[in-house]
Parts: C-alpha cells; structure tokens; sequence
C-alpha cells in the first residue's frame, strides 16, 4: 500500500471514520495500552502560520503515544524566511521524521508537499480552505455527545464565507443520512456557492438566516465561529451587526436542552463566558477530542493501527 495523506477530509471514506472514532474511543478508554505505539517515530510539525491548539494538540498527541516531535511554529523561524520553497522544506523534514503536520496560509500547499516528500502528510489548515484534523475533532465530538452522525440539524454561525472548519464540516456532514444546515450569518459572510451546490447535490435541506435567535428552537448542534471586523468594508458594518452573533445566556433560553455548543477555538467574544457554565458547551471537550483523534490519525496513517493489542 502507498503512503497514505490527509489533505481533505473527503479523503478518508465513511467507513475509515468509522473505524479511526473508534481507535479514539479506545485511546480516551484506554491510554496505557497506546503509550508506547509511536516509540522511536518523529513527527514534523511545519507551521508556516501561527497556530496555538492545533500544533499543540499534534505535539501531545505524538508524546503520548511515545514519539517524538520536531518542527517550526511559524514561518519566520524557518529557512521559508529566507526563501526556500515549501518543497524543499517538506522534502528535507521528510528526512528527518516518518509523517508531517503542516499548517500553511496559501490553499493547496499541502497537496504540493504530498507531490514532493516520501512520508505521510497532515494538512493541518491551508489558507481559506481545508482544516480535516479540525473536522475530525467536530466528528468525534458529535458522536461522543449525541451517540450518532445522522438525523440531526446543525446550525452553523458566523464567518461562514472563509471559515475552512465550517466548510469541511459541512462537507463530512453531507454523508450521513438525514442532516440539515441552519446558515447564520450577515449577509457578507453567508456560505460559499460552491458549499449551496455542494448540498443540494447531495439532496440536504438548508435555510439562511440572519440572527442567532430565529434559528436556535429547532438545533442539535451549534457551531460557533468569530465575525472578524477585518473581513468587513467599513466599521460601521461591523459594530451594527457584531453583538447579533455573540452567544449569551439569554439567546440560549428557547434552546433545545439536549443542544451540543461546539467551537474550534480561539474563542474571543463571539460566546460569553458565562455560557462556559451551561451543560451544554462542549467546546474545550471538544479540544480534547482533537488530541485524541489527531492520535488515532498519526497511527492510521503509520499502519500502526492494528499492531495495539
């Protein structure tokens, strides 16, 4: 078998989810047995952009597994200052370790670091378009918190334009039977054309609205994202609609009690903190989620996945 990459979250078929959720159960179940899988294996972490729970949640992963972990946490602490090509830099960390995680602004540079290295690759983000290891997370949490992946409607809210997580959320939900989207946005952040297409190719009911409030009745999940003032053309936009999209604990009274509040962090005022309290948040679970499915990926993605005992 070739060597085996994660650049999409489309990559990895409904089955291998499957399969990696439940590796991750048995690892949140079941550490002791998986300490010393990854002994005497490196992973490169090239992060040409910063990152904070990602790269680390990489790290931990690898660690508690038994392995090592070497790397760059943004780019200016790399030979890219310098001009080499993410080519080469790929090419020569792929020297020194047996799978990659890169993070990188521009889209598409980690199918170009597939192309040009020898061990597994990780998109750990590129640009606007695909964060699967952030998707994998929003899985495992949902299954963990709801015992399932279908029958279910998601509202998603905020930057949904050039939000990446929202995007391949979207995309991983569309498999499973019976979902429906919520789109909560302004009007200068609503989806993607080519996220609309995309369900109603695949026949998943969805509706746009613009406040918090008119969707909130009828979710099972809600995901959170920041409105950034800087994706507005002026300020005056942004101060008229930034409090629509802030959740609070008064937006939250006609809410479902059973209702799973997700957020891939980093969190700055779009949820109050006294929102944090309420049974129903679950986005540093959720955080924790991440090391655990990044761990059963790197073992997947090693073949070391059925070695454990």
């Amino acid at each position: 078998m070739g060597i085996r990459n994660l650049i999409n979250i489309t990559d990895l078929g409904t089955d291998e989810l499957f399969q990696m959720m439940n590796l991750a159960d048995d690892i949140i179940e079941n550490p002791s047995k998986y300490s010393e899988t990854c002994r005497g294996k490196t992973l490169g972490t090239l992060f040409f952009e910063p990152s904070t729970r990602t790269r680390l949640s990489f790290t931990a992963a690898m660690m508690e597994l038994g392995g090592n972990v070497l790397g760059f946490s943004e780019a200016a602490s790399s030979s890219a200052a310098k001009g080499e090509s993410v080519s080469d830099t790929v090419r020569t960390v792929g020297c020194y370790s047996h799978i990659i995680a890169m993070r990188h602004p521009k889209e598409g540079a980690p199918v170009v670091a597939a192309d040009r290295t020898t061990v597994p690759i990780i998109n750990a983000g590129d640009g606007g378009h695909f964060h699967p290891t952030q998707t994998l997370t929003d899985l495992l949490t949902i299954r963990r918190e709801k015992k399932r992946l279908d029958n279910m409607v998601i509202g998603v809210c905020g930057d949904l334009k050039f939000g990446r997580t929202v995007h391949s959320l979207i995309g991983a939900m569309l498999r499973y039977e019976n979902i429906e989207f919520v789109l909560i946005s302004p009007v200068e952040l609503k989806i993607p054309q080519y996220v609309k297409d995309a369900m109603d190719k695949a026949n998943a009911k969805w509706t746009e609205v613009r406040t918090l409030e008119e969707a909130m009745p009828r979710l099972d999940i809600l995901y959170m994202t920041r409105v950034q003032k800087e994706r507005f053309f002026n300020e005056e936009d942004y101060i008229r609609l930034k409090d629509t999209y802030v959740l609070d604990l008064k937006k939250l009274e006609v809410a479902k009690k059973d209702l799973t509040i997700l957020h891939p962090l980093p969190r700055v005022t779009e949820i109050s903190t006294a929102v944090d309290d309420d049974p129903r948040a679950k986005y540093f679970e959720q955080a924790l989620c991440g090391k655990y499915i990044r761990m059963a990926l790197i073992l997947t993605l090693l073949g070391l996945d059925k070695e454990v005992k």
